[in-house]
């Protein structure tokens, strides 16, 4: 198997960012947004996807966070298309449900190169930390139309900080199934032979 890594920074008025992402890692994470409680999901995604993942972004927090998660989330999604190359062997579909105490957060999703975004839920508290609350969905919808996903997330709970982190790692075991290997096929999950 070739490694499924990419590397992609994304320059604009608003942020500088570079992240690097390993598909196939252990799960070490080295985050810097200057959001600290986006640090936290982000290394929670890494750890639960068993991603390698560094992200450096330069925002312009003294406006507010939306810039900052919304163009991670964008660097984030060209590198997993990217890092995923013709998508040949891969799982391609997953579905997980995970629990956080109150909350619990569910993902259904396609690495189908057809952008689709469904979201289910209501975030208990407007902000957690830094953050935004309603950015967890933002960054969700960001994600999945620059890596080409149909992605359905859904959240239920009283506490935000719970309620996000529940997605964050619903998202990364869901990821982390999708993008699996089947050795058992040589070519893509599709009767058309592409995705």
């Amino acid at each position: 198997m070739t490694d499924r890594t990419a590397a992609v920074t994304r320059t604009t008025a608003e942020t500088e960012i570079e992240v690097t992402l390993d598909i196939d890692g252990d799960g070490d994470a080295t985050i810097d947004t200057g959001i600290g409680f986006f640090d936290h999901m982000l290394e929670s995604f890494a750890t639960h996807g068993l991603f390698d993942l560094t992200v450096t972004c330069d925002g312009d927090l003294e406006i507010d966070d939306h810039h900052t998660v919304e163009d991670v989330a964008i660097t984030i999604g060209e590198a997993l298309e990217e890092a995923l190359g013709d998508k040949r062997g891969i799982e391609r579909f997953a579905d997980r449900c995970v629990p956080l105490d109150e909350a619990v957060a569910g993902v259904v999703l396609d690495i189908s190169g057809r952008p689709y975004f469904a979201f289910d839920g209501a975030f208990s508290q407007s902000d957690v930390g830094e953050l935004t609350s309603h950015m967890a969905q933002h960054f969700l919808r960001s994600l999945a139309m620059n890596a080409g996903l149909t992605l359905h997330a859904e959240v239920d709970g009283q506490n935000a900080h719970h309620e996000i982190e529940a997605l964050f790692k619903c998202l990364a075991r869901a990821l982390d199934d999708a993008t699996r290997i089947d050795d058992r096929r040589a070519d893509v999950a599709s009767t058309k032979g592409t995705l």
